[in-house]
């Protein structure tokens, strides 16, 4: 948080000081609903005013997002949203700027800028709303839709291999990758206000369920009856055990991670996986996206969470060096430079 944050008086907020009173135009029963809701309650729980933090989205159904929240946004273009936060915060570095984008907006026409993004450590928060498919123009397979899925513009199936968000940040190395889902609001809460308080790219995929197009995508992994059996939960620190007993864990095998049963939560001599957000290498990370329905179970949480400059700051800090060896300069000097020239029609 900056010091322009810190420093000024934080009047207390309620989840309703951040509904910005527009008329929420989703599908009744979207999940967009529930991670709308929760973002206001987490804001209104953060030591930063109202006023500093910005929203700013692409195009598709999460990119409505900004007119929702009852603080500064901008509905931009599509798959363009992490380069224009980029520009934000890197001349307003005392602002806290949300991306809040969709499969489709993120990954297919703006995979580039959201590489890009990840790879540089923009002190951003951008939340990528997957429900593997393409919801605003009306149910075509998106790039994260599984394989044969039988949409508008795939009649006999998608052919596509699905792109794992996860995947593509730990290639980037983000500083922060996490994971949570539309229907554990206490889950999700408190993954958003840890990437609130990262300083750095935090990315967090967010598993949506699009109630007209894409119905119950995630069901099988978290439903009420099948999700303690197949999603685990991660805990810096603690050893991945799950299951509705507790009786089922993942220890590593090679270059793989693999289940294994356990009996009365015992690990010892089982080589057991501890899970540690915080390795500054990205493979133990890596291996955790790898672990998908139905061969495994899909974990939810914090991936990982590590620290290195941010690309705001050293941009800054390169102005500053730049002005104090060689002045401010003047925009006119520089546009008509003896580099210039006339064309004549």
């Amino acid at each position: 948080m900056s010091a322009a944050q810190t420093d000024a008086p934080v009047p207390h907020y309620s989840k309703e000081d951040f509904v910005s009173g527009a008329d929420v135009r989703w599908c009744p029963g979207c999940g967009d609903y529930a991670i709308l809701s929760v973002m206001q309650k987490t804001l209104a729980d953060l030591p930063i005013r109202r006023q500093d933090h910005v929203f700013i989205s692409g195009i598709g159904c999460s990119s409505r997002f900004p007119y929702y929240m009852n603080a500064y946004g901008f509905h931009t273009i599509h798959g363009r949203a992490p380069s224009i936060a980029t520009g934000l915060k890197c001349v307003r570095p005392d602002l806290t700027v949300w991306v809040v984008t969709g499969d489709g907006d993120g990954l297919s026409i703006g995979g580039n800028h959201l590489i890009h993004c990840l790879r540089r450590n923009v002190n951003l928060k951008i939340i990528l709303i997957n429900n593997r498919i393409y919801g605003l123009t009306k149910g075509q397979y998106s790039p994260t839709s599984e394989k044969g899925k039988v949409t508008k513009s795939s009649p006999y199936g998608s052919i596509d291999y699905p792109i794992n968000p996860l995947c593509i940040a730990i290639a980037a190395e983000a500083t922060f990758i996490a994971r949570t889902v539309d229907s554990d609001p206490r889950h999700m809460g408190q993954v958003f206000a840890r990437a609130a308080r990262h300083k750095g790219t935090a990315f967090i995929e967010v598993y949506q369920n699009c109630i007209i197009f894409n119905r119950d995508t995630f069901q099988p992994i978290v439903g009420r009856e099948t999700r303690e059996d197949r999603a685990i939960y991660l805990e810096n620190g603690k050893p991945l055990i799950f299951g509705k007993k507790k009786d089922r864990a993942i220890r590593l095998n090679g270059f793989k991670t693999e289940e294994i049963a356990i009996a009365d939560g015992v690990t010892e001599g089982k080589n057991i996986l501890v899970h540690s957000e915080s390795d500054p290498l990205p493979n133990y990370a890596y291996m955790l996206t790898q672990m998908e329905y139905p061969e495994m179970p899909v974990p939810f949480g914090i991936f990982r969470c590590t620290e290195k400059p941010t690309y705001d700051d050293m941009l800054n800090d390169q102005v500053k060096f730049a002005v104090e060896k060689k002045g401010k300069g003047n925009l006119r000097d520089i546009l008509y430079t003896e580099e210039t020239w006339t064309v004549k029609g």
